[in-house]
């Protein structure tokens, strides 16, 4: 178990906790929520012991480990199966102390080891794991080093994902993946056996893969059972019972406080009246959770065009000549919700540029209205705003006659108060500039609304306030996103992208989210058997202990006598006994009898908790 107890920490002055407590069993799925720069990432770099405590604990289970992903995997030459594999740094370790290990003893212990992680089927779980997350044994080949920043962040996730820490640590693990990954991602963390605890604003993430969520908010902890959507109903409900609270204990003071006012000076109710007046004075108001924070997306309506808004014929586009889509043949509407699909790579973001004409056809013909206009907003835009300019300062170039009250205005539709309106965007959140940019993006009242990854750094309440927003917009909207929960409620069309070619997919998202689980495979954590280096048994289960000892040495026995046929195939080929391959025949009749001997060993172990199981059942 997780122990969190009264914890407090302030960063520069500010709490960000004050006596916060939750205990997270072992093997739960938690899902942490709240809003951006309440304390999420910073309950993280407490778990792992990367800050001080002010007071209070946290606790892990003793030789537990930790495991979160830092950075992205290093560019090397080593090709991704080998990248992902030295995560796993007990196999590592293992595997290089038997180069030079020579007491007999400790290589069987390293032996009987390796069996139980299950060693020899490395390579093949580390490519199932990188399969799920996008890689096709093609890339799987590749160096590290051939692949950008955003595809090493995956490989750096499959090789934690392979390493399987007893308390799995997640910040926003979907912001680099594509709708696809995330699909595969979401099943892999439901069946994961030990602990997980993650970060997210993606609301279907927090309702397939996890059973309880942990809510930060007005500087403490509390936790739920159950996923998103059962969080967020018993917190509406808990919500409307405070501010009922809250009413009548107002009312109860208001009318106390005409009690006293009325009887104070009184001599017959003056001691009456002074003692309403120390209840009052006494009476600890109560607090309203401070989630009913009103978010909003205001944008400007188009007026309407006659159909279609851009229809192309055969078009072809790309980049320098070469073809990344071919033989495009659709219309788009002012009505039409659509959602882009396909993996990574495939020209979601070319198909984007092509329809805001920041990209021009190669062959075929693109028609469009002479009178459209195109918004455009891509993640990338966030970090092409000025970052010594305030919001203000973006905002009056686009409407310079304006008045600063009206920009302020314009401002506050998109969520950006007054208070922030001054301030530099390099003092901005994520989600603030997000905000900004979007408002950019929509300045001009679109006809088409291209929104590309528009969540990555928003959470929940401004992805729900977005929600409403292209509901309430009359353009059509073009969406390539991770987030289900936006596509579902938004889209009206699908859209998929795959090997050069667009078509409308004929089913809706659940469909496609099966269809790509059984393309990438299904290989979870709990298929490998990998086995814990120590059992917690409670008395009461000793004979389920006694049992599964037994099936833990059987399968070890297994293990061994299977790396053992390994041994034997490669010897029984008559190439290895040539002169040139000496030092490989050596190395392989020394592995063989450190093998042999870890098979007798297992033997004796398997023996021996047959009998334990045995005097037990006799000892009844």
């Amino acid at each position: 178990m997780l122990k969190i107890e009264n914890i407090s920490f302030r960063i520069g002055g500010k709490a960000l906790f004050e006596s916060g407590t939750a205990m997270i069993p072992h093997g739960h799925k938690v899902g942490i929520v709240g809003r951006n720069g309440i304390g999420k990432s910073t309950l993280f770099n407490l778990i792992r012991g990367e800050s001080q405590l002010e007071s209070g604990s946290i606790s892990v289970p003793s030789k537990s480990k930790i495991g979160s992903m830092a950075q992205e995997a290093p560019a090397t030459d080593k090709n991704l199966i080998e990248t992902v594999v030295e995560y796993d740094k007990e196999r590592h370790n293992l595997l290089e102390e038997s180069k030079r290990v020579v007491d007999p003893s400790r290589v069987s212990e390293i032996q009987l080891r390796l069996a139980d992680i299950e060693s020899h089927t490395a390579e093949p779980r580390a490519s199932s794991i990188l399969k799920g997350l996008g890689f096709n044994s093609e890339a799987q080949l590749r160096a590290t080093k051939t692949f950008s920043g955003g595809w090493r962040m995956r490989v750096a996730l499959a090789g934690l994902l392979f390493s399987q820490p007893d308390i799995l640590l997640l910040d926003e693990p979907t912001n680099f993946l594509d709708l696809e990954g995330v699909f595969w991602l979401q099943r892999f963390l439901s069946k994961y056996p030990h602990s997980a605890i993650i970060i997210s604003h993606d609301r279907d993430l927090l309702n397939r893969s996890v059973n309880s969520i942990l809510h930060i908010n007005n500087k403490s902890l509390r936790l739920y059972s159950g996923n998103f959507d059962i969080f967020d109903k018993q917190r509406r409900e808990n919500l409307r019972h405070q501010a009922a609270a809250a009413k009548k204990q107002d009312e109860r003071i208001k009318h106390m406080q005409k009690y006293v006012d009325r009887f104070r000076y009184q001599a017959t109710k003056a001691k009456q009246a002074q003692s309403r007046l120390k209840m009052i004075e006494k009476m600890e108001p109560i607090a309203i959770e401070d989630a009913s924070r009103i978010v909003r997306f205001t944008f400007p309506e188009p007026e309407n065009l006659s159909p279609p808004l851009i229809t192309l014929e055969n078009v072809t586009v790309g980049y320098n000549g070469n073809a990344i889509l071919s033989k495009l043949n659709l219309r788009l509407d002012q009505d039409d919700r659509i959602a882009l699909i396909g993996a990574n790579g495939e020209g979601k973001s070319t198909f984007a540029k092509l329809i805001s004409k920041q990209l021009v056809a190669m062959a075929g013909e693109m028609r469009s209205q002479s009178k459209i206009r195109i918004g455009y907003f891509a993640q990338h835009q966030i970090e092409d705003l000025s970052p010594n300019e305030t919001s203000l300062e973006h905002l009056k170039p686009h409407f310079p006659n304006d008045p600063p009250s009206k920009l302020r205005s314009r401002l506050s539709g998109f969520g950006i108060d007054s208070e922030i309106a001054d301030n530099t965007v390099n003092t901005l959140s994520g989600g603030q500039k997000a905000r900004l940019s979007l408002l950019l993006a929509t300045i001009h009242s679109p006809h088409i609304l291209i929104l590309d990854e528009p969540t990555n750094h928003l959470d929940m309440e401004s992805r729900e306030a977005l929600i409403r927003a292209l509901a309430n917009y009359s353009g059509a909207v073009i969406i390539i996103s991770h987030d289900l929960h936006l596509l579902s409620l938004t889209a009206n069309k699908l859209w998929l992208i795959n090997k050069g070619k667009l078509e409308e997919y004929p089913n809706d998202l659940n469909h496609y989210r099966e269809f790509l689980l059984n393309q990438r495979g299904n290989l979870h954590p709990q298929q490998t058997n990998i086995k814990p280096k120590k059992h917690i048994v409670k008395k009461n289960q000793k004979n389920l202990k006694y049992q599964s000892e037994i099936d833990r040495s059987e399968k070890r026995i297994e293990q061994i006598e299977e790396m053992l046929l390994q041994i034997d195939d490669h010897l029984s080929n008559p190439l290895i006994y040539e002169q040139h391959n000496k030092d490989r025949l050596e190395k392989l009749q020394k592995k063989r009898l450190e093998i042999k001997n870890a098979l007798k060993k297992a033997e004796l172990l398997w023996d021996k908790a047959i009998l334990d199981h045995q005097n037990f059942k006799n000892s009844k």
